[in-house]
């Protein structure tokens, strides 16, 4: 078609080609906006409607268009949302056979260097904030109340990081985490004592602008978390149990 792509360039495929025209129509546009109906679109894009359908599936499952009928029906702007992303890594990493040692085993060194950075980075609003969780942690006599404190202290800490990153994959721990129920953490009163006392020792670290004790603080978390997950496979009625 005239002003279309042409069909065979440098191996790129014509679908390929148009996913990205959408994707750059969408990304142009704000979330929600009306991007055109399906013959817009073949006229605007120069392709036909089975390319511009399987483009459209592509950019579809990238979340960045959703494709509705009916009265009002055609080519929408959308964004990818975090949280099914997140959930999607999760998903894939236990179905790959990760497990809670693994995550605790690569994002330990990512958590001391967040809470470094916090030291350093951390604006005086979030440093405000701190100072308020800190004031509630001898209220959390629970298990979900020490893990909801665990949640909201690790999110705080990464977004005083600075670094996007550590903050996606802080998400994914937990994320991850939210679906090993089966480890006991902190259903002793013992085990719920220490991780107060480790809170408190991080948000003091961080308070004090100390980069170095707070990794310190860190480091000794991951420890007492591993023991934890060593308990738990100690624990588990399939510990030492040969291989069927």
């Amino acid at each position: 078609m005239a002003g279309g792509f042409d069909e065979s360039r440098n191996g790129d495929t014509l679908v390929a080609r148009t996913a990205r025209a959408l994707s750059a129509l969408s990304l142009a546009e704000q979330e929600g906006s009306y991007l055109g109906a399906e013959d817009d679109l073949l006229a605007r894009l120069g392709v036909s409607r089975p390319t511009l359908r399987q483009a459209a599936k592509i950019v579809e499952s990238d979340r960045l268009i959703s494709v509705r009928r009916g009265l009002r029906g055609g080519f929408y702007a959308e964004r990818p949302n975090a949280a099914d992303a997140i959930r999607s890594l999760a998903r894939y990493l236990r179905l790959n056979g990760a497990s809670l040692s693994d995550i605790v085993q690569v994002t330990r060194p990512i958590s001391e260097e967040a809470c470094g950075l916090a030291a350093i980075n951390g604006s005086e609003p979030q440093r405000e904030r701190m100072r308020q969780f800190a004031g509630r942690i001898d209220n959390n006599d629970s298990r979900l109340d020490i893990v909801a404190a665990e949640t909201e202290l690790g999110r705080l800490i990464a977004e005083m990081s600075g670094n996007p990153a550590i903050q996606l994959i802080t998400e994914i721990s937990f994320a991850f985490g939210l679906e090993e129920q089966d480890l006991g953490f902190f259903a002793h009163e013992a085990d719920r004592a220490e991780a107060r006392r480790t809170q408190h020792a991080i948000c003091d670290a961080i308070l004090a602008r100390d980069p170095d004790i707070a990794r310190l603080m860190v480091r000794r978390r991951g420890v007492m978390i591993n023991r934890w997950i060593e308990r738990a496979a100690k624990a588990s009625p399939h510990h030492g149990a040969p291989d069927a």
